[in-house]
């Protein structure tokens, strides 16, 4: 549902981003604000009473602060959140020590809320619950100071759909611990993160854990960007070799075209876990791959536009010359051709008569993408039975597509664990597989439910040292083993 959100107030840029990220849910503003109230988050370049970065910042948030004024100096700006404010707290003289508290659990120096406080012997606190809009706000001219920002643009741009920031249970937990005077427990990892965060802004290796800790810290994060690693960017090229598109721009022969696609096919099988033996590749004319583990299998490369109409005799003759006829029979048989090619009935009878599966480039190059997105996806064993005789392009689809299915059931899986509370909490198989199954109801996806035993099988897999997406404790029989969320399986 949409709301109109007419009115903003305006906070320390670096106060704007730390709510925008979920660091803070609560924030010092001189102005009263009611309960339920809805507003757009604007970041301002001017700090409470004119304090200095080094008064109003606790010292490990000076750096990052500063970055963050900078970023919006220059207009036009975004929004990209709005705010409900969901507890008016003002603390008097009596509560006066709760400042110590307060500024433990947040980003400022205590001594700069005492200075706030000692303007009017009270101090306004706003405990707010943030949420993320779907199509930033766009602010192309600074606003007069104040405490509102105007906008005939914001009316109807926000909906109370948009994700909020912090998980509910994550948000509850940390009202409360603020509202008990008591410090919240995972400082010492929300110190780390920061840390890794600015290594991994210089070092993009360091990014899959700085998003981790703040998944676990419950943090709601925009889905970690997969950025193809330069060492991967060569898989992309499966399929245009086969094709030989770059045959005529970099003016290459047709033998060496040839090579390429074997070498490149080479290249993507040993990615998926095959291994080539060397030992049985011919020369010119001769067997172009063999593969000998995890189970035997004899290739034929074909690039270009066409399959030859004797390229399944071809492969066993080769085969047979260099393996034995009995070997290349028991062996699995595949011809990796190019994408527009479509075999001839001479060469579909042969294949089926001989069991010969024949596979488009493309196909080869879904197969190593997957791997590279879920490195552990690809299971050759599993893949075995889709190797039949014929065109077998659907078939590797159905397989990949129901690799897919089982990784978006453990994804789901997680993220019933992640949303049934808050970080270190856990939960038994039984209450899992109720919500899990409830959601597939909701989303109508009802072939993706499962039963009880068969989700706590996947929760061990989950929990597993291996994979540490959650953790686990044991019970006294299974049905009383519980789990608690660590880290997001994206999609």
């Amino acid at each position: 549902m949409d709301i109109q959100i007419k009115n903003g107030i305006q906070l320390p840029a670096f106060d704007v981003e730390m709510l925008s990220q979920g660091k803070l849910i609560i924030v010092p503003f001189i102005k009263t604000l009611q309960e339920g109230w809805t507003f757009w988050l604007y970041p301002t370049q001017k700090l409470p009473e004119n304090l200095s970065f080094e008064q109003y910042y606790q010292p490990q948030y000076l750096t990052s602060a500063k970055t963050a004024f900078d970023r919006y100096t220059k207009y036009p700006i975004q929004l990209k959140t709005w705010a409900r404010c969901e507890k008016y707290w003002r603390i008097h003289s009596e509560q006066k020590f709760l400042l110590a508290k307060i500024a433990q659990s947040t980003i400022w120096n205590l001594s700069a809320l005492e200075h706030l406080f000692s303007q009017h012997q009270v101090i306004k606190l706003y405990i707010l619950r943030v949420h993320r809009l779907s199509v930033p706000h766009v602010v192309d001219v600074a606003p007069s100071p104040g405490a509102f920002y105007w906008s005939k643009n914001a009316i109807n741009s926000a909906s109370e759909n948009d994700t909020p920031v912090v998980f509910p249970a994550c948000f509850q937990q940390r009202k409360d611990l603020l509202l008990a005077g008591k410090i919240y427990e995972h400082r010492d990892l929300e110190a780390l993160q920061l840390q890794i965060e600015l290594i991994a802004q210089n070092n993009p290796n360091f990014e899959q854990l700085n998003y981790d800790i703040q998944q676990f810290l419950g943090w709601n994060c925009q889905p970690l960007t997969q950025q193809v690693l330069p060492e991967l960017a060569w898989i992309n090229t499966i399929s245009e070799l086969g094709d030989r598109t770059q045959e005529n721009v970099e003016k290459k022969s047709h033998y060496q075209a040839g090579t390429d696609f074997e070498n490149i096919t080479r290249q993507a099988l040993e990615f998926l876990g095959f291994k080539i033996d060397e030992s049985h590749k011919g020369g010119a004319g001769g067997l172009d791959l063999y593969c000998s583990q995890p189970y035997p299998v004899v290739i034929e490369c074909k690039s270009g536009k066409s399959i030859p109409n004797r390229t399944v005799e071809e492969l066993l003759k080769l085969g047979g010359t260099h393996l034995g006829a009995d070997q290349v029979l028991d062996s699995s048989k595949l011809i990796i051709a190019p994408n527009n090619a479509n075999p001839t009935q001479h060469t579909l009878k042969a294949a089926e008569e001989w069991k010969v599966s024949i596979i488009k480039a493309m196909s080869l190059q879904k197969l190593v993408e997957l791997k590279a997105q879920y490195p552990g996806s690809i299971n050759l064993i599993e893949l075995k039975p889709y190797l039949e005789a014929g065109v077998i392009d659907e078939k590797i689809q159905e397989y990949i597509n129901k690799v897919k299915k089982d990784i978006e059931i453990r994804s789901q899986i997680v993220q019933v664990v992640k949303y049934l509370g808050v970080p270190g909490s856990e939960h038994e198989s039984d209450a899992i597989a109720s919500v899990y199954n409830y959601n597939c109801m909701l989303s109508k996806k009802e072939d993706l439910r499962l039963d009880t035993s068969t989700i706590h099988s996947l929760l061990i897999e989950l929990s597993s040292p291996l994979t540490g997406y959650l953790g686990t404790i044991k019970g006294e029989n299974w049905e009383k083993d519980k789990f608690y969320f660590l880290r997001d399986l994206a999609i």
